[in-house]
């Protein structure tokens, strides 16, 4: 799947900044496998797709992705799916930046204000810091921890995750591989449906 002309490359851009997807077939490690712990350092690469509707018309989009996170700062690059950069995003303390080719940079106080800026609805970019590792903080305000037994949870900000599928790492503890993302309708948005695929896990 390719973008679709009538999604900008803004809008590609911030929807990236969350997702991603694969037609291949994923296996996942035996139930008991422990999820792998948490880094405040990661770097990750992969492919999202993204479909939703708009005021009852459908849209979609993919491409691919490298996330570098630190403590202070998140960078996301985003590419079309052969691979022209399309945008970069970077998310500090205080400040979100879109750098768009040919344009000049574009800042709100964080990912979530700029995405609803730009789209009229806000993007789940603060919590794929967790999402993409395995965790997330459930509705109830709890810490949610994904396994190929526990693997669905609706967050606090009504996005529901479900782990579909690990990586395998000769036995070390499991990391995702496949991430779909849903959401009803919110905003201008209608409903939206995201897959992630990590294909460039952390070293």
């Amino acid at each position: 799947m390719s973008i679709r002309s009538t999604i900008s490359p803004l809008s590609t851009a911030l929807l990236c900044c969350a997702l991603l997807s694969s037609c291949a077939t994923l296996s996942a490690p035996p139930s008991g496998a422990p999820v792998a712990a948490y880094r405040a350092t990661l770097e990750l690469g992969g492919r999202l797709s993204v479909n939703y509707s708009r005021d009852g018309k459908p849209e979609s989009l993919s491409g691919k992705f490298n996330w570098t996170q630190t403590p202070q700062r998140v960078d996301v690059s985003l590419a079309s799916p052969l691979g022209q950069i399309i945008a970069a995003i970077s998310v500090t303390p205080g400040q979100a930046t879109l750098t768009e080719a040919g344009k000049p940079p574009r800042t709100a106080a964080d990912i979530d204000s700029l995405s609803a800026q730009a789209l009229g609805w806000e993007l789940p970019v603060s919590g794929l810091r967790d999402w993409l590792q395995g965790y997330a903080t459930a509705a109830d305000g709890s810490r949610f921890v994904a396994s190929p037994v526990h693997d669905t949870v609706t967050t606090r900000d009504g996005w529901r995750l479900r782990y579909v599928s690990w990586q395998e790492e000769g036995g070390a503890p499991s990391r995702p591989k496949r991430i779909d993302v849903e959401r009803l309708a919110g905003g201008q948005v209608d409903e939206m449906a995201i897959r992630i695929v990590i294909d460039e896990p952390a070293p």
